[in-house]
């Protein structure tokens, strides 16, 4: 930018006296600032180059001289009052280039071509996923008809690359199985209704490197590429651009010692370039569990394709203080490059999903009374090796976020700018994370009278428990796209302009900016004002005019079918003087007539549920919520990140509506109600 409009000042200036026609000598200045290969990909600096060439054209014909030496006539007030509107447009929403509604989705959901989602016993195929999504009726592996309240705008079939396309092999039980003590007990187990048994084998077999070479599919073997062909068939014969879109994609599973480690990796291209590859995989000697070589797999296939990849970090709540380093990882220093290369492949994280919410925890923020939600943080994926507290810093979204200020203070880089999503993580084949339409991680969890009592996992060496109760209907992935196509949500999750939702489908708005102010509060068009004054979430804040503190505009509006909304609050991170990590959330605005107290709390809203009937009322809390709101603590010396969190009115939990349609009593324990929230996308500010 400072160097188109800079070049323009010069030729408005000196050129004008010294060239025959300086609006041609413009004209030609700017024409090389468009196809400059520094400018190609800058959409801002094309628009302000487009404008001032058309200024430039306009300067050049009202000048007498330059005149002469064209063939549109002479140009009078009159002519230039047409051209140049005095008012905008009489319709607000003509011209707009913003996204205007945010779309929903999942960016990780298991089909039977999931080794263990198959032994849990899905049967659903990802064309089954696709429909499903999509809005249609169809049928669960457990045999009951499914269908969502409202079709997705999108959705990842992320199956794991390690032994896709096992589980068929397993089920059907050919020689090859039979023939391995291994494969036999797997098949053996899953057909005597024990798959739920072999599943766990199979997870921390894999885990501990330990599944016979002789039945697991290996990249190159004909059961891969057969079922790696078929996922990518299948996301292209879905993929509906402008209604629908399907996205090609995997996870990498990296799980050695039981601590995980999984990203999503997902493909912005179509079956010609996606089929030239196939998987990363975490087992030697054709994979590896290190994510640096998983970055090296992704530069490799964009330079082999011309295509382009993202990858996405799930579950550091099972890590067990793995996910977010800062001294070393797998034997190497966290250093500049290593900072660098997560930051350019890893732009978003999953904070929640089924398996516990990664925002935040009670014991790393004890000022923090919503910290405390659908938490996992017993031990690591398998059970193996019990959580201590030391590991909790290195698991969470917040305290990652600032540990990656901490770090780019140190290196000069920050590997944990990350912007945020929910998805399912269920392995059922169904994208289904509404409370009351719940259909659980895994096969055995769908809708039953015993899932309210059963038990998840259970070690007894570790005495790590999960029950099925505390798995969480969670989450979804919100982005705000120019468009329903593959190509504009892929650039929307690179900007980061996503927010992370538990299951609900509220509309958030966050902008940050140096000039909001509270009448930009009152429109019902906040995305105008944001844009114009702003950056939106997942942006970086200018740098700081003299004298002046950031200002944030947010938003937001109930799900249409779901529940009002308690407050907003906004969530600050930041490095001090001595390079402390420091965090406050504040409440900025919220539903009813209540009043902060004397120390700044803000009472409860209340509730409505009815836990035994499963049912609450939209009586308190408020639709919509919006406002402009200042640090009053900001330090323009000190490095900090914004994000938003968008409390609801207290709603029954899955396990209400269970109790209520099988009639099962809960547990003792059992959380029976749930606060739904949405978090987006930091903003960040760098001195």
């Amino acid at each position: 930018m400072k160097s188109a409009v800079g070049q323009v000042a010069r030729a408005r200036t000196g050129w004008e006296s010294k060239c025959p026609n300086p609006n041609q000598e413009l004209m030609m200045m700017i024409n090389y600032q468009l196809t400059s290969p520094g400018l190609r990909n800058a959409p801002a600096l094309r628009i302000i180059a487009a404008a001032a060439m058309l200024l430039a054209t306009t300067i050049g014909a009202m000048r007498p001289a330059a005149a002469h030496g064209q063939d549109t006539g002479t140009l009078d007030s009159a002519a230039a009052a047409k051209a140049f509107p005095p008012k905008p447009p009489y319709s607000p929403y003509a011209g707009r280039n913003y996204p205007t509604r945010p779309l929903f989705g999942d960016t990780h959901l298991h089909t039977s071509f999931s080794m263990d989602a198959g032994a849990f016993g899905a049967r659903l195929t990802p064309r089954d996923a696709y429909r499903f999504a999509r809005g249609e009726e169809v049928t669960a592996s457990s045999g009951q008809p499914a269908k969502l309240s409202r079709p997705l705008d999108f959705l990842v079939v992320a199956d794991h690359s390690d032994g896709m396309g096992f589980f068929p092999l397993i089920l059907a039980g050919g020689p090859t199985i039979q023939a391995d003590s291994q494969g036999r007990k797997w098949h053996e187990q899953i057909q005597s209704g024990k798959g739920k048994e072999a599943a766990l084998d199979i997870i921390v077999s894999f885990g501990k490197d330990a599944i016979s070479k002789a039945i697991f599919p290996l990249p190159g073997t004909a059961a891969y590429q057969d079922t790696w062909q078929e996922t990518i068939a299948a996301a292209e014969a879905y993929n509906a651009p402008g209604r629908f879109t399907t996205f090609i994609g995997f996870e990498w599973t990296s799980n050695t010692g039981g601590n995980n480690l999984h990203r999503n990796v997902i493909f912005r291209d179509n079956a010609a370039r996606a089929s030239q590859v196939e998987p990363f995989t975490t087992q030697k000697p054709l994979g590896s569990d290190n994510p640096v070589d998983l970055w090296k797999w992704m530069v490799a296939y964009e330079q082999r394709t011309g295509g382009n990849v993202l990858a996405l970090a799930h579950n550091g709540n099972l890590s067990n203080g793995r996910m977010f380093p800062v001294v070393e990882a797998f034997g190497k220093a966290i250093d500049r490059e290593y900072a660098e290369t997560r930051a350019r492949w890893e732009p978003l994280y999953e904070v929640t999903q089924t398996k516990g919410d990664g925002e935040a925890h009670s014991f790393l923020s004890p000022n923090d009374e919503f910290a405390d939600y659908e938490r996992w943080d017993k031990g690591n994926l398998d059970g193996t090796v019990a959580k201590t507290k030391d590991m909790l810093e290195f698991e969470y979204a917040r305290s990652a976020l600032k540990l990656g200020l901490e770090l780019e203070h140190k290196l000069g880089v920050n590997p944990y700018k990350f912007g945020m999503v929910g998805s399912s993580d269920a392995h059922t084949g169904l994208a289904a994370m509404e409370e009351e339409n719940f259909f659980g991680k895994t096969t055995p969890q769908e809708p039953s009278p015993e899932r309210l009592t059963a038990t998840f996992m259970n070690n007894a060496k570790t005495g790590v428990k999960i029950m099925d109760s505390e798995v969480s209907a969670s989450g979804y992935a919100a982005v705000w796209a120019n468009e329903n196509t593959r190509e504009a949500i892929f650039d929307a999750m690179e900007r980061k302009e996503t927010y992370a939702t538990t299951g609900s489908r509220l509309i958030v708005r966050f902008f940050g900016g140096w000039e909001f102010e509270k009448a930009d509060a009152e429109t019902r068009s906040p995305a105008r004002i944001g844009y114009a004054k702003g950056v939106p979430m997942g942006g970086d804040l200018r740098p700081a005019p003299a004298g002046k503190a950031p200002t944030f505009l947010v938003a937001a509006l109930r799900d249409p079918i779901g529940a009002n909304l308690d407050r907003i609050q906004i969530v600050k991170g930041w490095l001090d003087a001595k390079g402390g990590r420091n965090e406050k959330v504040y409440d900025v605005v919220w539903g009813g007539n209540r009043k902060p107290d004397a120390k700044g709390k803000l009472p409860s809203v209340g509730s409505t549920v009815d836990v035994a009937n499963a049912t609450w009322k939209n009586t308190i809390g408020a639709p919509e919520l919006i406002t402009v709101w200042k640090d009053p603590d900001f330090d323009a010396k000190q490095s900090a990140f914004y994000y938003a969190r968008v409390i609801e009115i207290p709603t029954p939990r899955w396990t209400a509506y269970d109790a209520k349609r099988f009639g099962v009593k809960p547990q003792p324990g059992t959380k029976m109600t749930i606060t739904e929230r949405a978090y987006t996308s930091p903003i960040w500010y760098t001195p």
